[in-house]
Parts: structure tokens; sequence; C-alpha cells
């Protein structure tokens, strides 16, 4: 078969490109330099005659001189209505009735995104009483309880500590819980799976703290409180503040935003996100958990017998497809790269599978690196589509060998009444006129 590209040229594709039905093509066709970089990838670019690349006359940006560079670098103005987070006011949420909490989201668009760093300012945020507005100059840390010294620390302070830098993913443990629902609802992928982000996080590793104020020896927990107007706490084991916690200053390589807490956070790498306390103010070293009203009535996992687990803090390994995906639709037939992105809270991706026939044959798919612990990786994999019905789905595997779980396996295990850590496949059915949308299998 012949492919045609943007500079008139046939592309060959043959039997022995195909590695699973439905048009999955192999990895190798990406490090052909004759595809990758002539190629016309359907989705993304358009085949252009000599008559369309060279007009008339100049175009009116080249005939003056621009705009001075700003303080604070801006997007495009065409990418402001492309480009942005789903965002609206507070309301209160049924899920949180009980808590009289107004809950603020801003979802990230990954389906615009490509890497695995999300910008600052299309990071998810969610909130339960808004963003305070914190004077750093009046805002500490403290770390008291089962310690030999409290002790109290400052921005200033934190500064002159030796700082560490790593890239980890912080994932909502609500995020993708429209998934639980019985019958597939019609969220497009920015609000199905909105609530996840990875970012470059700076700070003061939490081990080196807590060892200057010296922990006692029967120390089991930390309870984490921010300085929200809520006061929102969480239990953390101090084996874990021990492990990797950090107390973060910067993100991307700027002082944390108010919306993520500035001006310091807790951070726990593979933790589900409300556990990362925003605006941190105390942390409480005490020999058992809180059991905040966070940690009881909300963030327990449901279970079919009317039970919840509690403390399932780490994030399951998952994936999901953020191109093509059902904010879009396919305009044509033909060559398209099927792409998005894999974590675990545990550790690596060590590889990532896609179906185009509803899981009854799966392709590995190329993993982009640097692979990094507890962060985002991104999978690509060609896809011919000559205009069959497909659904597309991925599943992970993470370096100690936990697999993504299907949908009804997850849903097997767990029933239909949970709202958190969904982490089963997403299936995107695509129809013959190249809409998509989500599907069950």
């Amino acid at each position: 078969m012949y492919m045609h590209n943007n500079k008139g040229k046939n592309l060959q594709i043959d039997a022995t490109d195909h590695v699973a039905p439905g048009g999955l093509l192999s990895r190798r066709l990406f490090l052909n330099s004759a595809l990758a970089t002539t190629a016309a990838l359907a989705t993304t670019r358009a085949a252009y005659g000599q008559e369309d690349m060279v007009g008339e006359g100049q175009e009116d940006w080249t005939l003056y001189p621009g705009s001075d560079a700003l303080e604070y670098g801006e997007r495009s103005r065409f990418e402001v209505d492309r480009v942005r987070r789903t965002a609206g006011p507070g309301y209160q949420n049924e899920e949180f009735a009980s808590l009289r909490t107004i809950v603020h989201r801003a979802r990230t668009p990954h389906q615009d995104l490509m890497g695995t760093i999300t910008p600052s300012g299309l990071h998810f945020e969610l909130t339960h009483h808004g963003i305070p507005d914190i004077d750093p100059e009046q805002h500490a840390v403290v770390i008291h309880g089962m310690v030999k010294q409290p002790l109290k620390y400052n921005i200033e302070a934190l500064e002159n500590y030796p700082t560490i830098t790593r890239e980890h993913f912080l994932e909502c443990s609500g995020n993708s819980l429209a998934l639980w629902s019985e019958k597939p609802q019609e969220w497009n992928l920015q609000r199905m799976h909105g609530l996840l982000s990875g970012s470059q996080w700076t700070g003061v590793p939490l081990s080196t703290l807590l060892d200057e104020c010296g922990v006692s020896p029967d120390a089991k927990w930390i309870i984490a409180e921010g300085a929200d107007s809520g006061s929102l706490s969480r239990s953390i084991p101090i084996d874990k503040a021990l492990k990797d916690s950090m107390i973060a200053i910067y993100q991307n390589g700027e002082r944390i935003r108010p919306g993520q807490g500035y001006p310091m956070r807790l951070f726990n790498p593979g933790y589900e996100g409300n556990t990362s306390v925003k605006w941190i103010r105390s942390l409480h070293v005490t020999d058992r958990p809180a059991m905040s009203r966070f940690e009881t009535s909300t963030y327990t996992d449901k279970m079919p017998d009317g039970k919840a687990l509690q403390f399932t803090l780490e994030i399951d390994v998952k994936s999901m497809i953020t191109r093509p995906s059902n904010a879009m639709s396919l305009k044509k037939h033909g060559l398209y790269e099927i792409t998005g992105l894999a974590w675990s809270g545990k550790g690596k991706i060590d590889r990532v599978e896609v179906s185009v026939d509803g899981g009854k044959t799966w392709a590995e798919a190329a993993l982009e690196g640097p692979i990094q612990s507890i962060m985002l990786t991104r999978f690509r994999i060609p896809w011919l589509w000559q205009g069959e019905p497909a659904i597309l789905q991925s599943r992970a595997i993470d370096e100690f060998g936990r697999v993504q779980p299907s949908r009804s396996e997850l849903v097997e295990a767990r029933g239909t009444k949970g709202t958190y850590h969904y982490h089963g496949y997403q299936s995107w059915g695509v129809g013959t006129n190249g809409k998509i949308s989500n599907v069950y299998t």
C-alpha cells in the first residue's frame, strides 16, 4: 500500500508493517525519516499544493515590527481559546454536602498538549474552600507532636536548606470518576481525565526537616494541615514522609502558584492528590491517623458489600489515549498517530500496549524517554484508519509487573458504587463517520 505525503511522494506500507488487526503499524515506522518528517499525519497536517505555499503578497505580520517582550511571557492570542482549562465558579457538590464545602475545579486539556510536563497555568486545580491569598512573610509550617524539638520554617528558612528537584505527576483520586457510571457518560477527554498533570517540583526533603526535629521511634503518622479556611488535613504514613515526601516551594522553575499551594505545599509522590496538602502550615507527628472528615466521610473507596476501604493512598498503574479522543473527530481516512500518557504511583512504566479492536489484539507502543519514576510517560504508535469502526484502548504495565485492568475487571472487583481511584481502560469508539465517543466493552 502507498500513502501520499505532503511532498507529493509515495510512502510504501507493506504487510510486514502491520503488527495487529485494524491498522496498527510497527513502531519502527517512526524511525523512518521519510515517514517521520514528511508523512501527512491526518490529525495535524494537511497536504498543500505549491500555489498554497506561495501567496500573492506578503502576510501583514512580515511588514511591520512586532511587539516588545513582556516582563512575564504570554501565549499567542491564537491559543487563548484553543488551549485552556475548563474551569467555572465553585459549586456545592453532593459528594461533599455533609462537609458544607464549595468545590472548585479546573482541568488540564490533555487533548491539546504533548510531552509530559504540564504548563503551570494549565495544571489542574481542585480546592474545597477556595484559594487563600497568603503573604509569604507571614506564613510558616510548624513540625510538632512526637518530636524532640518542635520547629517552625518560613519560606526564607526553607530556601536556605539543600533542595531537590524531581519530575512527578499529580492526580486527584476522583479523576476519571465518570467511568464508574453504569452507562457511558459523554464527557469529553478534558472533563473525564483532566484532574491529572505532570510537573517539575523543587523543595526540601521532608526527611531533612523531620531529622532536624528528632522524630520519636514510636511515631507512625504525620497529620498534615493546610492554611485554607477549611483547614483541610490528611494523615500520611511516617514511612512515606521519610522516603520521598518534600515541602515544595517551586514548580516548573518558578515559585508555586496560589492554586498549587503558594508559598509552600506538602508533596507526596505517587499518592492521591489531596494528600499533597496545599498551603501547608502544620505537620503533627503522631502514632495514629487523624481520621479527619476528609478521610472518613470522603476519600474512601466504597465496596460492593457497603463497606469502604480507607487509606488506599497510592495511585494505581493507569493510562489513557489523548489523541485521537472524543475531543476531536477523524476528518479523513489515512495515517494517524495514537498517543497518550501512562503513569504509576509506585514506579516507572515498563510498557504500554494499544488495541484498536476493543482488546481482542494488542500491539506494543513506543515510549518516549527518559522514563522517570512516578511521572507521566508518553506513548505513541502509528495507526492506518481506512474508515472501519474501531475501539481504541491502551493498557499500561509498570516495572513491578502491575497491569492496568479492563473496566469489566475493575467493576467485578469493586462494583459501581465507587467514586475514587478508577484506573481501568478508557475505550474510545470510532464510528465509520470518524466521530469518537466514550464506550464500554
